[in-house]
């Protein structure tokens, strides 16, 4: 265990606490309203909260900071792109049938 160790811990259960926090949110708003946007959102939240995770386990298991910042980092990647996506997305508002494409 080296001296950044708490600080990681740290930093990796605030991610997981206030991405869980959003995701939640988005999720029932999807629930709400069917929006592929915000089901978009969840499961790019969901990505850097695996990867926060993962990131954290590879580095208290192996020992290998560099690997779990790799793997982090990597998912953390990916989950933006998805929420980079669900800013494209299309919307259809349910009440008029209409579709509407943000951008």
């Amino acid at each position: 265990m080296n001296e950044y160790t708490p600080i990681i811990a740290i930093a990796n259960t605030a991610t997981l606490l206030m991405g869980g926090a959003v995701a939640a949110l988005a999720f029932r708003a999807y629930r709400r309203t069917g929006a592929p946007a915000l089901r978009a959102v969840t499961i790019g939240f969901c990505c850097i909260i695996v990867g926060s995770i993962l990131g954290g386990l590879v580095h208290s298991l192996e020992g290998n900071v560099a690997l779990g910042v790799a793997v982090q980092n990597s998912f953390t990647a990916f989950g933006f792109a998805i929420l980079l996506y669900s800013l494209y997305a299309e919307m259809t508002d349910s009440a008029s049938g209409s579709t509407t494409i943000i951008r």
